[in-house]
């Protein structure tokens, strides 16, 4: 056996350019500004919301020519082509995550990236969704197929689709990824979506059933472009977060989904750091020695299984919690503004106005991931199942990993987090003058939503400046 030997690592810890404090305090006299700024300019409360500074973009003769050239059939064909190449690569290609495709196909490059693409061009997805177009084509040859069996009730909403978003972070976050799982959980969704079609119909199904539909259009609601299934103007420009103003969850379901993106982002980062990590397997409380013997970290192995029920216990929970700070916010603000409005119905007036937060704490948590591993895309379509190929002579192309500077990281999820909740302060004081008969209730109705949105980015912000688990035994 060889003796012990004496090492050190090459990186060090990174150090915030200025104590946190500071960025804490500047983030949240900027949000207290903006507060002030919105309560003293915007003083009406708009009429048409979404139709402000909307304009018609004249594409018909463009579209028109698409289709003829059966361009939106060909992207569908394609889309469903690099699913089910996502599913074979997961099902029969190499093990290993960084030389099978399906995981950075899936993760990455549809999920990450198909999130920022609906941000900035519209839902897209709506017209390329692939397991629309699977189910559309098996209505083709059985016509009966697609107009379902019953009704879908109205009393469900988006709970199924909601149902599987949390099935969904859970593999993300709770499991072990591997491409196998990946693919047996893309063939899964694919049956139960074959099923959902069966029973309630396609349309239905789409749009309360399916989880990136209905993910998707959330994103899209903060879209600058609308798009129109018909009419002479299909594509419309308006104002970013425009649509979110004029539309309005019709149940809890849905400000239940809002919530669960945001606190699975949240969480998502929260279980990385050393703090969250110590607080299970250095047990400070004492909650997990007495059922381990000792400390959790000094029985790694006993302690394990209570672990994984520690940690998907709160990635269950954390879309609740969440709600119940929301409930709890919004419930003060009624009190501020003794308005007889039901708390339920301002529960929904205000959810989408959450949706700016949403996306930033996705795209400051995740950019760099998008840009690092997506990137490795090329050389993967040149060997999809790690087998060794080079179809497309790509293989070696952008295999190195690439990061931006640490302080150019730092400052940049900075702004995307502060600059989310300028957005969402200024979403909620207009659907406020909306809903409230004066301009002293509905500032009155923003001072609990500025406390929220102070504690969301502080907190947002201390997750980022937190060691991450590198020394700490998380699995």
């Amino acid at each position: 056996m060889p003796a012990s030997a004496q090492a050190h690592t090459f990186g060090h810890l990174y150090t915030l350019p200025v104590p946190f404090w500071l960025y804490a305090w500047g983030a949240a006299a900027a949000l207290i500004l903006s507060f002030m700024v919105a309560g003293w300019l915007l003083s009406v409360a708009p009429q048409a919301p979404a139709r402000e500074g909307e304009r018609a973009i004249q594409l018909d003769g463009l579209l028109a020519a698409l289709r003829r050239g059966r361009v939106p059939q060909l992207l569908r064909f394609a889309g469903v082509a690099f699913l089910l190449l996502t599913i074979a690569a997961g099902l029969f290609g190499n093990r290993d995550p960084l030389r099978n495709l399906s995981m950075t196909a899936f993760w990455v490059v549809f999920l990450l990236g198909g999130t920022y693409a609906t941000l900035l061009f519209g839902n897209a997805y709506a017209a390329l969704n692939p397991w629309r177009a699977l189910t559309d084509a098996v209505v083709r040859v059985v016509p009966g197929y697609g107009r379902g069996r019953i009704a879908y009730p109205a009393a469900l909403d988006v709970w199924p689709a909601l149902a599987m978003y949390l099935a969904l972070i859970f593999i993300e976050l709770g499991t072990r990824g591997t491409p196998f799982t990946l693919g047996t959980m893309l063939a899964g969704y694919t049956a139960i979506n074959f099923a959902g079609v069966f029973v309630f119909g396609s349309s239905a199904w789409c749009r309360h059933g399916e989880v990136f539909s209905v993910f998707f259009r959330l994103v899209a609601l903060l879209s600058p472009l609308d798009w129109r299934e018909s009419g002479e103007d299909s594509l419309r420009l308006r104002w970013p977060g425009a649509v979110a103003l004029e539309q309005r969850p019709t149940h809890l379901a849905s400000v239940l989904f809002v919530l669960a993106m945001l606190a699975s982002t949240a969480y998502d980062a929260l279980r990385e750091t050393q703090w969250w990590s110590a607080l299970f397997w250095r047990d400070p409380l004492g909650i997990f020695t007495p059922l381990v013997g000792e400390m959790p970290i000094r029985a790694h192995v006993a302690a394990l299984p209570w672990y994984r029920a520690w940690d998907t216990g709160w990635i269950l929970l954390a879309p609740f919690i969440y709600f119940g700070v929301y409930w709890v916010t919004v419930a003060l603000a009624r009190t501020f503004t003794r308005t007889t409005r039901p708390l339920r119905e301002l529960l929904l007036d205000f959810a989408f106005t959450l949706l700016p937060i949403v996306v930033a704490y996705h795209a400051a948590h995740y950019f760099t991931l998008l840009i690092d591993q997506g990137s490795k895309l090329m050389s993967l379509m040149s060997d999809p199942f790690g087998r060794g190929w080079d179809l497309f002579g790509t293989t070696d192309r952008f295999r190195a990993a690439y990061l931006p500077e640490l302080d150019r990281v730092w400052h940049t999820q900075v702004f995307l987090i502060l600059a989310g909740h300028v957005a969402s302060v200024v979403l909620a004081h207009r659907v406020a003058l909306r809903l409230f008969a004066t301009r002293t209730q509905a500032l009155l109705s923003q001072l609990p939503m500025l406390l929220l949105m102070l504690g969301f980015t502080i907190f947002g912000l201390w997750i980022l400046c937190q060691p991450l688990t590198s020394t700490m035994i998380r699995e």
